[in-house]
């Protein structure tokens, strides 16, 4: 069975200034999921599904659907903001739960093993090539989950405070705990971030960060449904708490009820969290075509 390719797109934009997920960024008006879902199944990938919000439904499935078309298999799901388990009022939230919950919705929808990715990140073609052999292994079959990283330095923008799980493995490459940090950025040689309590601390550039890009076996619906369920008895009625994945994967690792494998590749990663960031994103899409890297165009 092949694996699946699990895309999160249903963040609307709001640093960015639009929709992300179907900005033309390559040379030949290609978008930055274009270019995962072409390293998707060159890898051996099956099917790609989806996460969006209603809101951008229309937009996004126009701008996407029919490309695809008798390549790959193609599915969607949506997250919303008042999909939750009964007995919770979440009238008031008006920002979505986050990744951890954005991988849920698509329960019903995936079956085997599967990958997850960010909608607007570009993660290189290497990546999905060790991720693909590690989701047909034995050591997916055992409900082990892994993870590609990056380099902290590789993953900065010049425009604006980002967001990494700094991530920590044993000498097998198993990770053993992922620290999410806030507003971190670039300060001369240094890198630094501001914590919780507004305080300035450094961290090395050479870091393993995780970028969003897990894999998984079916069972980690299991596991996120039971952890989703006590997240929101504690957070319902906060308007900012979210469930992130690298939060979830953590509390699974320090309860021995998986083993995160972390794979190493040769792929460069790149984002647009800032619209100013655009320029040089359309630079280095541009540069790989030049190189033969990806065909002219790449659909």
């Amino acid at each position: 069975m092949k694996p699946s390719l699990l895309i999160l797109a249903a963040g609307v934009g709001s640093r960015y200034g639009g929709l992300k997920q179907i900005d033309k960024l390559g040379p030949y008006g290609e978008t930055i999921i274009d270019y995962s879902v072409y390293d998707a199944h060159k890898a051996g990938f099956g099917k790609v599904v989806f996460v969006i919000r209603k809101s951008i439904e229309q937009d996004f499935k126009e701008a996407i659907a029919d490309k695809y078309s008798g390549t790959i298999e193609v599915d969607y799901v949506l997250q919303e903001v008042e999909f939750v388990p009964e007995g919770f009022d979440v009238s008031h939230r008006t920002k979505p739960w986050g990744t951890g919950h954005a991988i849920l919705m698509a329960a019903e929808k995936i079956q085997e093993p599967f990958a997850v990715i960010n909608g607007d990140d570009f993660y290189g073609a290497d990546s999905f090539m060790q991720m693909g052999k590690f989701l047909i292994s034995e050591k997916v079959k055992n409900n082990d989950y892994s993870m590609v990283g990056y380099y902290l330095n590789n993953t900065l923008s010049e425009n604006g405070f980002v967001s990494r799980g700094v991530c920590q493995m044993n000498q097998d490459n198993i990770l053993t705990d992922v620290d999410e940090h806030t507003k971190i950025r670039p300060d001369g040689e240094k890198i630094i971030f501001e914590n919780a309590n507004g305080e300035i601390n450094t961290l090395d550039a050479n870091s393993l960060v995780s970028m969003n890009f897990w894999g998984f076996s079916p069972q980690i619906f299991v596991q996120l449904k039971e952890m989703f369920q006590k997240f929101l008895e504690e957070n319902s009625k906060s308007e900012k708490a979210e469930f992130y994945i690298p939060f979830a994967v953590n509390d699974l690792i320090k309860a021995n009820k998986t083993n995160v494998h972390v794979l190493s590749t040769t792929a460069s990663w790149f984002g647009v969290t800032y619209r100013e960031d655009r320029e040089s994103v359309v630079e280095s899409l541009k540069k790989l075509h030049e190189e033969g890297v990806y065909p002219s165009p790449l659909w």
